[in-house]
């Protein structure tokens, strides 16, 4: 979410600002409400963990009432602050009338169909998922074996709709990692217009464009001509027992963007992943540290990725069109030797 403009800020921002700011951020709730925020009723939250506990207060002390396995989907009925832990987010959902559960392990999510488009482009077109989840199979139809399940908000080219012996629109979806192809049922996919990936502020000088990532707030910030005018939570890199992945300070650009890559890398038993359709991918190095949309936590704040700068997905749309190099819409990457520039520290 942009500023809205009014604060007299320019320049660089101090700590003290930054927590004067933080009500400007997507994922930012520092100031406790007087009582629960209401959320629309159409608003649900999936289980990002093996599994989940509801306590009867948002508090970690409170009394353990119920637990919920991975990937269901729950309502989300208000947002609320809870007690100060962990104090980079405060944030708890309530989930129904049944209790309350820490945000970092809810993705808030909603679930809209669509009319399946059966014209689809030579080369393809952009496509995010807007069901909680939907399992991609290799083969149009129910009966073909799952190959991933694709989640909310994710990204995927889309080169054919095709139907099912039931008469069900399938999408197959090019895989841009090993070049497989995997069929989704077109109603829980949408295809981006190309106004929604047209570049921000796109009038502006390269130079008058700067990005900062403070990692010891957890925050990425936006400048134009040298005001501050987006910010957002973010995690970086951390240590982990199979070594150091902090992301390093210094100075980057921004000169290689794709709206889609499935990151794939390591032992899953140990400290590796395997995910598909990250969203929004703008990289600073050629070892391939980027910013990125990131829908297998929403625990922003706190150092838990393995070098790249995790954003919420909306916030990584926003810095994806915003940043130099602009991506085109139907082209799958764009790799140039210039860039908007990136500072962290």
């Amino acid at each position: 979410m942009p500023s809205t403009g009014s604060h007299p800020l320019s320049g660089t921002i101090n700590r003290r600002d930054f927590l004067k700011l933080g009500g400007f951020s997507l994922a930012g709730l520092l100031v406790p409400p007087v009582r629960p925020a209401r959320i629309s009723p159409e608003l649900s939250g999936r289980v990002l963990e093996g599994h989940i506990w509801l306590y009867d207060t948002p508090s970690y002390e409170g009394k353990k009432v119920k637990v919920y396995w991975k990937d269901t989907v729950l309502p989300i009925s208000a947002a609320t602050i809870g007690d100060g832990k962990p104090a980079y987010n405060r944030t708890w959902y309530r989930i129904g009338e049944e209790g309350y559960t820490h945000s970092s392990v809810i993705q808030p999510v909603r679930t809209i169909v669509n009319e399946p488009v059966a014209d689809i482009p030579e080369g393809g077109r952009l496509a995010e998922v807007t069901v909680p989840y939907t399992d991609a199979h290799w083969g149009p139809g129910k009966e073909s074996e799952v190959g991933y399940r694709y989640y909310y908000e994710t990204t995927y080219w889309v080169i054919d709709m095709v139907r099912d012996s039931q008469g069900e629109a399938w999408y197959c979806t090019l895989e841009d990692k090993w070049q497989f192809k995997l069929y989704a049922p077109a109603a829980h996919m949408r295809l981006i217009p190309p106004e929604e990936l047209s570049p921000l502020s796109p009038e502006l000088p390269m130079q008058d464009k700067r990005l900062e990532v403070r990692t010891e707030d957890q925050i990425v910030i936006a400048y134009e001509r040298n005001r501050p005018i987006f910010m957002s939570r973010c995690s970086t890199g951390a240590k982990f027992r199979d070594g150091n992945y902090e992301t390093q300070p210094g100075r980057y650009i921004t000169f290689h963007k794709r709206p889609t890559r499935h990151m794939a890398a390591g032992d899953l038993e140990a400290n590796g992943y395997d995910l598909p359709g990250v969203p929004w991918v703008t990289y600073i190095t050629e070892e391939g540290v980027s910013f990125h949309g990131t829908y297998w936590h929403n625990d922003f704040g706190h150092k838990r990725s393995h070098g790249c700068i995790n954003m919420p997905i909306k916030a990584a749309r926003w810095l994806f069109r915003w940043t130099i190099p602009y991506v085109p819409s139907g082209e799958e990457k764009v790799y140039e030797d210039y860039g908007t520039p990136v500072d962290i520290v």
